[in-house]
């Protein structure tokens, strides 16, 4: 017996093959949306569980920018509060983003140059974009950075480029003796000479009356600092100034 296609119906006919229902999409999935940044948006965040924090900036959508000399605790205090919020709320490390690249990283306890400079440029430019796909879903996020007042361009202009205008900026600076023991804790390449600590330590004074929040944390644990800097914050928020 001759077989049609397949095997199967009488010779010279296609047996009747029903049309495959279209694909839904995976679940989850959302179809990206073409804009000029490039988000996703997605669902609604889930709420965050509640956890005691800092009443001062409230449910808002926030962009934040911790400024501060290595010791000065930005990355602890920009994690804890971003983790203490009542929603959601996202931590980017500028070091941390930095360190993605292993190969050929431009570590600047070897000296600066135009490598460690373009790896910083670049690093900032990475959480920037970051920081506004997560405002651009409704997560808050807090970005931390040593910022200099007297690199207006690269610096805090810089980082208002990269992420908006509506981004607050926060400065931590304890006083020099608490620094230079918590740099002497840190490893690796965050760990800086006493002699840069104190230079650094020296042009981050160039932020006093510059206008922005300073939060002197000397005498503050991580807990205190991150109501602080919530304060200053809420405050920032009511009375907007002309950074």
């Amino acid at each position: 017996m001759q077989h049609g296609v397949g095997g199967w119906g009488p010779p010279g006919q296609h047996p009747a093959v029903p049309p495959h229902p279209p694909i839904p999409p995976a679940q989850g999935w959302v179809t990206p949306v073409p804009e000029a940044t490039g988000h996703i948006p997605l669902p609604p965040p889930a709420p965050v569980p509640a956890v005691p924090a800092a009443p001062g900036t409230g449910a808002a959508t926030l962009a934040v920018l911790l400024i501060g000399p290595a010791g000065a605790g930005k990355t602890t205090v920009a994690r804890h509060w971003a983790s203490t919020r009542q929603v959601a709320t996202a931590h980017i490390s500028l070091d941390d983003v930095r360190e993605w690249v292993c190969a050929g990283f431009a570590d600047p306890q070897a000296g600066w140059n135009d490598h460690s400079e373009a790896q910083y440029r670049l690093a900032r430019r990475t959480c920037g974009f970051a920081a506004r796909n997560f405002l651009a879903n409704g997560i808050s996020c807090i970005l931390d950075d040593a910022v200099f007042p007297d690199r207006p361009v690269v610096g805090l202009g810089g980082w208002k480029r990269h992420v908006g205008p509506h981004l607050l900026p926060v400065v931590l600076l304890p006083g020099l003796e608490i620094v230079l023991e918590r740099n002497a804790e840190r490893s690796g390449n965050r760990r800086l000479s006493d002699e840069e600590v104190a230079r650094i330590h020296g042009r981050m004074a160039g932020w006093y009356g510059s206008g922005l929040p300073i939060i002197d944390n000397s005498h503050l644990d991580v807990q205190a600092t991150a109501r602080a800097l919530d304060e200053a914050l809420a405050r920032a928020i009511s009375a907007p100034a002309a950074w």
